[in-house]
């Protein structure tokens, strides 16, 4: 996937620029996957104009259908998108090890407080935020293909790939399979 002919690309980054955005934003976006993938749509695509929306999006979906975590996933995959191979590590390293050394030192501290009903109350607040980024992330994905005839389109695979996943009680895998699958049996909707 290449960006449209009528945008001039950027130039390619460095590994130090990769290292740089992925070590702030991957590892210092509170909130969850969710919320780090939102962060990095707007500095990876808004400012710094590195890549499409087009390869955003296939990162991101990969990146679901991927065991294991998936933030990491997508922005290994980001990373090999825009330096190879070594852009794929220094991408996955520097999203991954400074946040693993900071839930080492969390959680030691959450185990001694708890007990603590501020604690408690702390965290189920957060968790309360975690819900509504995430559906703002549902919504930055889907919009760019929320457009003229394929909105239908992606309100009934949405709708469906929820009650498969909510009701049906299949994996996310496979709901995200069929999902694929559905995609690319229909036949390709223009806006």
């Amino acid at each position: 996937m290449t960006p449209p002919e009528t945008e001039t690309a950027p130039a390619r980054p460095t590994l130090g620029a990769i290292a740089d955005v992925f070590v702030r934003y991957a590892n210092f976006t509170l909130g969850g996957g969710s919320l780090t993938v939102a962060v990095l749509h707007r500095e990876l695509l808004d400012k710094r104009r590195w890549i499409s929306v087009d390869n955003f999006t296939l990162c991101f979906g990969l990146a679901r259908l991927t065991p294991g975590t998936n933030v990491l996933a997508f922005c290994t995959g980001v990373g090999w998108l825009l330096r190879g191979w070594w852009g794929a590590l220094v991408a996955l390293l520097a999203s991954s090890i400074p946040c693993t050394i900071m839930v080492v030192v969390a959680t030691a501290l959450f185990s001694e407080a708890e007990g603590n009903r501020w604690v408690q109350a702390g965290i189920h607040g957060a968790i309360a935020a975690a819900v509504a980024i995430t559906v703002k992330t549902c919504w930055t994905i889907a919009h760019p293909h929320w457009k003229g005839r394929a909105r239908l389109r992606v309100a009934v695979i949405g709708a469906a790939a929820f009650l498969l996943y909510v009701v049906a009680g299949l994996s996310a895998i496979e709901v995200l399979l069929l999902a694929a699958v559905v995609g690319a049996v229909l036949p390709p909707v223009r806006a």
